[in-house]
């Protein structure tokens, strides 16, 4: 029996620098048996953040190796969850069915900002590959 297909998730800010990027190094750490994860932003910024850096090593989690990208530099992937922590309409291709979760941006912000929106982004993300483990365990 072959095992059931990963949940192709795209997380989605602004930049793809800090948000997003986070909650990709959690989904990749935490889920990697019921999803695969990408990220992107609306308006892609040159380099992942490094306070986005810092705080994900604080989690032991290194993104070192992710970038920023647009949603059109992915190519043709179909994704089964799209979520939007930009606060902006996506564009028409990646808006039907996108979850919309409410986090704030911390560019600019001090560690502590930083560090508080890491951990609603991994409480936010353990809960959707919760969702995504039960539901696969369901269809077995």
């Amino acid at each position: 029996m072959n095992p059931a297909p990963k949940t192709r998730v795209l997380f989605v800010c602004l930049g793809n620098s800090c948000r997003s990027q986070m909650a990709e190094g959690f989904a990749r750490a935490y889920g990697p048996d019921v999803l695969e994860p990408f990220s992107a932003g609306l308006a892609p910024a040159h380099i992942v953040a490094p306070d986005t850096i810092r705080a994900m090593d604080e989690k032991n989690i290194d993104i070192r190796a992710q970038f920023p990208k647009s949603p059109n530099e992915l190519g043709n992937i179909l994704f089964d969850i799209v979520v939007n922590m930009s606060g902006f309409p996506l564009p028409p291709g990646l808006a039907g069915g996108a979850r919309n979760w409410d986090v704030p941006d911390p560019i600019g912000e001090d560690e502590e900002t930083h560090a508080r929106v890491r951990d609603q982004i991994e409480m936010l993300v353990m809960n959707l590959i919760l969702e995504l483990r039960r539901s696969s365990s369901r269809t077995r």
